[in-house]
């Protein structure tokens, strides 16, 4: 089978390109051209990779040619973020393309209502991305519904792996999180700590994209919740990543009004907009259809996306990891 992977050269790429060979189909990688891999692999070398400025050629009405020119039989989309780019590669591969597969977020939910969440029972989003990818998600299924391209939608919790820096316990990407956590310092959390995030590891939501390849009778018109098998609430993942360093975590409670003050404001708002979400997913649809079966829990996938940071110093801990 031919596939093309537009934006392969990302985190979820970095996997999925080379289980796509590995399965023996032929890959053809669009990308700007400006990175590679974050883990070589020597599958690499058989992808063909085109060149190409997605938000240049969208402005112009070119990009679904370009990617229909391209004779593909499936297509994987993993850098959409509007409905009006969705549609048009959907109406430019309709009739000539077997298979679209787009790539979401758990972010197409709203705070929690009741966990886990289904794909049926997540609440409305809210933030402009979360929105988009959820209209994105509701026309791919209403065309495949409507006899239409078939397509699938996949949507991914917060993805770690090698290269990538991971949601804290906090909800935030402040590094000095890790540093407190690894000296054994005291940690404030807003509120008591029982605040969910759901992780996933990149090569397990590669491991979906194909799995949805393979069973495209199964995926047509559907969407996938992707996350590791458990959650994590913010107590407990704090108390887990102070253990990879030996430490006992230290957390003090506080009102969200003194957690803010402590912080900088983009720290604040990314804990914020994580937190008061407190995401966490049901994948039995995945499991049951498309046979997901993700081999990371949370916590190995984050340890993971920690050891490398530390590894290629761009993480500084006061005490080396102990696991």
């Amino acid at each position: 089978m031919r596939i093309v992977v537009i934006g392969g050269s990302g985190h979820i790429g970095t996997f999925l390109v080379p289980r796509l060979v590995r399965a023996g189909h032929e890959v053809i990688n669009i990308s700007r051209g400006t990175r590679t891999a974050y883990a070589d692999s020597p599958e690499w070398q058989q992808v063909r990779q085109v060149v190409a400025d997605r938000e240049r050629e969208d402005g112009e009405g070119t990009f679904g040619d370009r990617v229909a020119g391209l004779n593909p039989d499936a297509v994987v989309d993993l850098v959409c973020f509007t409905l009006e780019s969705a549609a048009a590669l959907v109406a430019r591969l309709r009739g000539g393309t077997g298979h679209l597969l787009h790539c979401g977020t758990l972010w197409r939910y709203g705070p929690s209502d009741k966990l886990p969440m289904s794909e049926t029972t997540g609440t409305p989003p809210v933030g402009e991305y979360g929105i988009q990818k959820d209209r994105i998600a509701r026309m791919l299924k209403e065309e495949t519904a409507s006899g239409g391209l078939v397509t699938t939608s996949l949507h991914p919790g917060h993805i770690v792996g090698p290269g990538w820096e991971p949601i804290n316990p906090l909800g935030n990407l402040d590094p000095a999180v890790w540093y407190a956590l690894s000296a054994g310092q005291p940690v404030r959390i807003p509120g008591i700590g029982v605040e969910l995030m759901h992780h996933v590891h990149a090569d397990d939501v590669a491991q979906a994209f194909e799995r949805a390849i393979e069973h495209r009778d199964a995926a047509a018109g559907e969407d996938f919740n992707v996350v590791a098998p458990t959650a994590l609430n913010v107590r407990g993942f704090a108390r887990v990543a102070a253990g990879w360093f030996g430490q006992t975590a230290s957390l003090e409670s506080v009102t969200w009004e003194t957690f803010r003050q402590g912080a900088t404001p983009e720290h604040a708002e990314q804990s914020w907009e994580h937190l008061y979400r407190s995401h966490c997913l049901s994948i039995e649809k995945a499991r049951a259809l498309i046979d997901y079966a993700p081999r990371y829990e949370p916590e190995e996938a984050v340890l993971e996306s920690v050891r490398w940071l530390i590894e290629h110093d761009r993480l500084k801990v006061a005490r080396p990891l102990v696991v």
